[in-house]
């Protein structure tokens, strides 16, 4: 698979935020998490995660075209954390994901990681624990259609 990260700045902003919400929209109407949703974020927060000293965004690319997102925020102390990573849905189904994620463990080491899922999407659960990552005993109900799980990688 050719995928590549590419290192984004704060002139990316406006293209992450219209693709995370593109990317996000169909989770957002099943699960009308509108408080929580990256689909419905305001583009001054994607601004802000990219101009912290340790978050690092990348444009994930495949076969020339940009796929979609990944942010890696790597605090001073503590676990690695993916939040979010996104693929726009003609792109999806590739195994972008999977190896947008490989390179991120690449470029940040491969161990010390943590991130949270929907528990109600299978598919993301399985990539995620396809790829090493155990799911912990931690959950967090937004509402009545969607409960975030949380996993690790030591």
């Amino acid at each position: 698979m050719d995928v590549k990260l590419i290192r984004a700045s704060v002139q990316d902003a406006e293209t992450i935020w219209k693709m995370q919400l593109r990317a996000f929209a169909p989770l957002l109407e099943k699960y009308q998490d509108t408080d929580t949703s990256p689909g419905c974020e305001p583009l001054d927060k994607v601004i802000a995660r990219l101009e912290q000293d340790f978050s690092y965004y990348y444009l994930i690319e495949q076969g020339g075209e940009i796929a979609g997102a990944i942010r890696v925020v790597v605090p001073p102390e503590g676990f690695k954390r993916i939040s979010p990573i996104f693929v726009l849905p003609e792109h999806q189904g590739k195994g972008i994901a999977q190896a947008a994620i490989t390179a991120a463990e690449e470029l940040h080491g491969s161990s010390g990681w943590e991130l949270g899922t929907i528990r109600q999407e299978p598919r993301n659960c399985y990539l995620y624990e396809k790829m090493g990552y155990r799911r912990l005993d931690r959950e967090m109900v937004i509402n009545d259609r969607l409960t975030l799980v949380f996993y690790e990688k030591p």
